[in-house]
């Protein structure tokens, strides 16, 4: 590959210093390939991805990156797994690394510590990497005055995903907020947003909702649809109902094209939300998301082939494109839905695996999996948001 492409390493191990020696040993050999022929390229940026069997090991693993690979910047977060070059460490110890040769001026960090302020030593953000801690207050609102700050207005990344320790990397470990890094206008970056769920029913519109209650769908109680849409009787008995209801999701949307974007799929637009409630009296659902008239709304649930079929899909959306243009991929990040790993699909390492025949086994990718991804400025669940770096071919 050329000298801009990027470097992957990955490892599995419980010891966290072996996993991280293993990773170095990994990404050597690559690092003096780079230099040959005379090529003399800097290595800058640095994603550290680690599951949450290491994340008691945070501060050590970040500062072991900077005595072994000093000069890098490093951000990155904990997930149930990770991700890495067609391979996928789902609830086990592991660590993935990627490292990039991007101009220093071409990228800045931010945090709580330190915000991101556009024109601050003439950096002006286009895009931004954004990975949070799930219980932030506000985190909605917080995503979309950083995306304001962003001349795109558009964030890729996804929420820490641990069952102890909700880390994020941003130069040091932070834990809580959110942060990440901000990317100029030479930085290339394609971005797509691929559902996990498919429709079950037609497309509705919202025609009474308070809050997060759906009321009212084309002017009919919003239970009643819900029991048509699946095919399921009105009069069924109220444990039955709550244990259809419980593994149907809501795919909601402003924009009526988003959601009929193609038969059976959803558009990156679309949230999918879970059912969280019902009142049969009423004929009422209560749904994850604030709600109100006038959205598009579907009955949706997931489904394994056609996630795995749509992620094909933006795979080969973002080639052409790259194509198109004369580029190359130097690097790609993959943020899926906790939801989507380990056995979702059937097999291991499925998700990576597809990737990896989209592109061709020279593409270096990490990813990890989330508690809840970032596309534009919004949060989504049971999706992959895939980004791919490019660089003039």
């Amino acid at each position: 590959m050329s000298p801009s492409s990027f470097i992957v390493a990955h490892a599995a191990n419980a010891d966290w210093q072996a996993a991280l020696d293993d990773c170095v040993a990994q990404l050597a050999p690559q690092l003096a390939a780079r230099q040959e022929g005379g090529h003399t390229v800097e290595y800058t940026l640095g994603w550290c991805y680690l599951t949450d069997h290491l994340a008691a090991d945070a501060e050590n693993i970040v500062h072991g990156l900077n005595r072994r690979l000093p000069g890098m910047t490093w951000v990155g977060t904990v997930g149930l797994g990770v991700a890495a070059n067609g391979r996928e460490h789902f609830d086990e110890p592991a660590l993935a690394l990627m490292i990039a040769p991007l101009p220093a001026h071409a990228f800045r960090l931010f945090s709580g510590r330190q915000p991101l302020h556009p024109g601050t030593g003439g950096f002006q953000p286009y895009t931004a990497l954004v990975h949070a801690d799930g219980s932030t207050p506000d985190l909605q609102e917080l995503l979309q005055e950083l995306a304001e700050r962003t001349a795109t207005g558009y964030l890729f990344g996804g929420l820490s995903a641990a069952r102890n320790r909700n880390l994020q990397i941003a130069g040091e470990v932070f834990d809580g907020g959110l942060s990440g890094v901000a990317f100029d206008a030479g930085v290339g970056v394609l971005s797509r947003v691929t559902q996990g769920c498919q429709p079950v029913g037609p497309l509705r519109t919202i025609t009474h909702a308070q809050e997060n209650y759906v009321i009212a769908l084309d002017g009919q109680p919003a239970l009643s649809c819900a029991l048509d849409d699946l095919g399921l009787a009105g009069d069924l008995p109220l444990d039955i109902t709550a244990q259809a209801l419980a593994g149907t999701l809501v795919g909601l949307c402003a924009d009526e094209e988003d959601l009929a974007l193609a038969p059976g799929l959803f558009g990156p637009d679309t949230r999918v939300r879970h059912i969280i409630g019902l009142d049969p009296q009423q004929q009422v659902l209560a749904v994850a998301d604030e709600v109100a008239p006038g959205m598009q709304l579907a009955f949706c649930r997931r489904d394994p082939g056609a996630a795995l079929a749509d992620l094909v899909r933006i795979a080969s959306e973002i080639r052409a494109e790259l194509a198109s243009t004369g580029r190359q991929a130097a690097g790609a990040l993959y943020v899926s839905c906790t939801g989507r790993g380990g056995a979702h699909f059937g097999a291991p390492h499925a998700e990576a695996r597809a990737l990896r025949e989209a592109f061709g086994e020279d593409l270096p990718l990490v990813g990890f999996y989330a508690a809840g991804e970032i596309a534009r400025d919004r949060l989504y669940g049971y999706t992959g948001v895939l980004t791919v770096f490019a660089t003039t071919a």
